[in-house]
Formats: structure tokens, C-alpha cells, sequence
């Protein structure tokens, strides 16, 4: 059997995120074949192992943990140690990159900002993700850097829901999100650029910059054109959108409908005024039009008409029922995984496909310190192993 060939293999990352932001975006580099050793308290460790996602664990864990951190290895390591401090310093001369996104300033009080790491590697990546950046008003004034606060300050929530409707946060942490693939992204330019012009360097990103970004199309209509964003009242999906774009009711359920020319929309719900409407001034009220043909049929039977018209629609379905699909087809957006503690596991796949370097499962999310011994035997040896316990270190 030949053997597989992984894009980052080779790539050796020191981990120091927790939460969302960071893990995922190393979870994304594990994916790809990184070597990422998750450094955390000894015992304790990352305390999104502590977060129950409604009041109950998988395995020892909570969800979010295991969410974030497959195919890494845990090394249990104090920080706060003179003797854990000096090893993690050795460990980034035998690292790519080094990861973190504690609050600004929290790693240069701990003796390990990117002046330490890079006295130590001159050639070292260091990756540092945050809520507001190093240098805002907010990053000095110690505002909390977290998902709903950044949906709040970026306009994400004002865009968000019907006109009466108080402003509505989204149903996932999609600041998170957007701030974990810019992160990665520029930790695979920094390695490009390490690669081509000898140069290590520091690779920032915040939670409110890369919302902004996600926003990038309003926010350029914003400060081009004179206008104002207003949610609509009668539902349709975003500020600067016309009907239909939204969800409308079914006899059933609901069906979202998107960008249909209401001559043809009309035609298949059998509203022959509806091509005479305004589709951006009457907006709302074309929506609750549109409701009134979509209330008379089920989910099923709108869809079917609407699939043979090529109408941009699909049923609204809940997240357990889209979970429900990929399960019964087997699907190969889940990947399944046996863990020491909680068992067979099953968990969203890396979205990436490559050719030649495919995305592989190597680990289950490792328990708190799994494997500091091997990984630390391997860079130093079993003395320096000895020596750290006998420390307190690990």
C-alpha cells in the first residue's frame, strides 16, 4: 500500500489556543497532516473540557472540545513554571509555528510573546488570534474579545432579523469562524513565505476584522453609497436584499426561496398579480404574498413544483434533520472515531478535498495530557522527561 502523502506533513505547530477561534483553526492545519501538540494544564487542561453543551458531556469533555481538537496531541505543561517555561522555549526551536489567542499581552507577561519564541527560532511562525487586535481601543481598554460581543460591535445583529424584531444574534459563532480560517490562511502564507524568502514572522488576526470582512459586501455598499440598511419587517433574509429572499411558509413547514423573478413565481403559484409588484420598494409586501401561494401546498409538493421550474429554493429543515440525512446515507461529511473515554464518536469532516495530500484521521481529541511523554521523548529524550516531572513542569 502506498503511503499517504499529507500537504502538511512535516509541519510541527505549538499549540497554546482554547476556545473556538484558535483550535479550530489548528484543527484545520491537524487535518491537513500538521504535527499540532495542544499544550495545556497538566490535569485539568483546555477548560472547553469543562463546558457541557446542555448540561452533559461526551465521554469526560464537553461537545465544543472534542469539536475542535481531532488529529492533536496533548502535552500537559505549567506555564507559570520556570522549568516549564525554559522546555516550551526548547520546543519551539523543534516547531514551525507556534499558535495562541489568550488576550493581548497575556503570553509577553508569561515570558513566551513572539520576542521569546523568535530569540529562541528566528525562523518561528507565530500565529496570535484575538477579539479586538493588539493595538485597538478596545484591545488597551481590556474589552472581552468573544463571538456575541464582536456580532454586536460589527452590525452583524442590527442586520439580523424582521424591522420589529430586537437585533438578532446568528445561530452559530460565525465570528469564530470567520477569524479560525483567516488564521490558518495566513499561517500557510507565513510558511509559504518561510519557504521562499527565509523569513519568519508574526501573523495576526481578531475576531471583529474578520467579521467585518464576512461583511465586506454591505459594508462596501456602506461607505460608497449613500444609503441606510433597514431589516425588512415582513422577513426577507438580509438589509440589502429584494423578494423573495427568505423563508415563507408551507401548509407543513417552511421553504427558503431566493432570487426568483416574480413573473415566473407568480406564474407557479398561480398569482398572476405578482409580476406587477415593485420586487425592492414593495418588498414586504411581496413576501407576505408570496406566503399566501406557499401556505397552500406542503413543503413537499412546493418543492417538487419549484425543483421542475429550477427555482433557487429548499425545504428548511433542523439541524438534527440535516444530521438525521448524513448519518442514514453514511455520508462522507462525518468522520467516526473511537475515543478512550467516550467511545465511538462521529463529528463534522474537514471540508477540504485535495487530490494528492487528502485529509486523514489520525487521532481522536487526546485527553489532557495523552501524550507529553512520547512527544517530549522525542525531542529530548527520557532524562529531560524525568527531570520535568521531577520539576513539577509537566
Amino acid at each position: 500500500m502506498a503511503e499517504t502523502l499529507r500537504a502538511l506533513e512535516g509541519v510541527r505547530i505549538l499549540d497554546f489556543t482554547q476556545m473556538m477561534l484558535g483550535p479550530l483553526c489548528t484543527q484545520t492545519l491537524a487535518d491537513m497532516g500538521a504535527d499540532v501538540l495542544k499544550i495545556e494544564r497538566p490535569v485539568k487542561g483546555d477548560w472547553m473540557r469543562s463546558m457541557p453543551l446542555n448540561g452533559e458531556f461526551v465521554g469526560s469533555d464537553g461537545a465544543a472540545f472534542h469539536s475542535f481538537n481531532r488529529n492533536k496531541r496533548s502535552v500537559g505543561v505549567d506555564l507559570k513554571n520556570p522549568e516549564g517555561r525554559a522546555l516550551l522555549l526548547d520546543m519551539a526551536k523543534e516547531c514551525d509555528v507556534v499558535t495562541e489567542n489568550f488576550r493581548s499581552g497575556v503570553m509577553d507577561r508569561l515570558g513566551l510573546g513572539y520576542e521569546d519564541f523568535k530569540a529562541a527560532n528566528p525562523e518561528i511562525i507565530y500565529a496570535s488570534g484575538s477579539g479586538w487586535g493588539s493595538t485597538s481601543q478596545l484591545a488597551q481598554k481590556g474589552m472581552p474579545g468573544q463571538d456575541l460581543l464582536i456580532q454586536a460591535m460589527s452590525g452583524v445583529m442590527f442586520n439580523t432579523g424582521r424591522a420589529s424584531d430586537p437585533p438578532t444574534a446568528c445561530g452559530t459563532p460565525i465570528a469564530d469562524f470567520a477569524a479560525s480560517q483567516a488564521l490558518a490562511i495566513g499561517i500557510l502564507g507565513a510558511l509559504l513565505a518561510r519557504d521562499r524568502h527565509g523569513v519568519g514572522q508574526k501573523v495576526e488576526t481578531n475576531l471583529y476584522s474578520a467579521t467585518l470582512n464576512a461583511m465586506g459586501q454591505e459594508n462596501f455598499a456602506l461607505l460608497n453609497q449613500d444609503i441606510t440598511l433597514e431589516r425588512s419587517e415582513a422577513g426577507i433574509a438580509t438589509c440589502w436584499n429584494d423578494a423573495p429572499y427568505g423563508a415563507h411558509p408551507t401548509a407543513d413547514g417552511w421553504v427558503a426561496i431566493a432570487m426568483c423573478p416574480l413573473s415566473r413565481l407568480g406564474r407557479l403559484l398561480g398569482d398572476d398579480g405578482l409580476d406587477k409588484m415593485d420586487s425592492w420598494a414593495e418588498r414586504d409586501a411581496v413576501k407576505l404574498r408570496i406566503d399566501e401561494g406557499t401556505r397552500k401546498k406542503t413543503t413537499e409538493e412546493i418543492m417538487e413544483i419549484f425543483e421542475q421550474a429550477d427555482v433557487w429554493a429548499a425545504p428548511i429543515r433542523t439541524p438534527g434533520e440535516a444530521m438525521e440525512e448524513l448519518v442514514r446515507r453514511k455520508s462522507t461529511r462525518l468522520v467516526e472515531m473511537d475515543h478512550p473515554k467516550a467511545g465511538r464518536i462521529r463529528a463534522i469532516a474537514n471540508p477540504i478535498t485535495m487530490s494528492e495530500t487528502p485529509v486523514d484521521l489520525r487521532h481522536a481529541p487526546p485527553l489532557v495530557g495523552e501524550h507529553t511523554e512520547d512527544v517530549l521523548a522525542e525531542m529530548f529524550g527520557a532524562d529531560r522527561v524525568a527531570q520535568l516531572k521531577s520539576a513539577g513542569a509537566i
